[in-house]
């Protein structure tokens, strides 16, 4: 088994669970810190889905782990939005929640 297939395998894990979670939170309360969250573990799992496909050398088109290709930006994106739009989502509920 590949290295970096078990790492992105790992990953997935949590980020799924992140998913799940924020997505439940999102369907019980509706709102927008809950939205923010829900985008955020997306964009996590996005990029660990993009670590997947790199590893089983799938889509070779993206060309995975080059600069300047079409799989860095996915990556590079996914990753962005995931490590912004998160904590920026559980700190807008979390001051939400500490007002009421």
């Amino acid at each position: 088994m590949n290295g970096t297939f078990l790492k992105a395998l790992v990953a997935l894990v949590p980020a799924i669970m992140l998913l799940v979670g924020s997505a439940s939170l999102f369907r019980a309360t509706r709102r927008f810190s809950t939205l923010l969250q829900v985008l955020g573990s997306a964009g996590l799992v996005i990029v660990s889905l993009t670590h997947v496909c790199e590893a089983l050398h799938l889509f070779p088109i993206m060309g995975w782990g080059s600069e300047r290709s079409p799989g860095h930006y996915l990556d590079l994106g996914s990753a962005v939005c995931g490590f912004t739009l998160l904590p920026l989502g559980y700190l807008l509920y979390a001051l939400r929640r500490a007002k009421a």
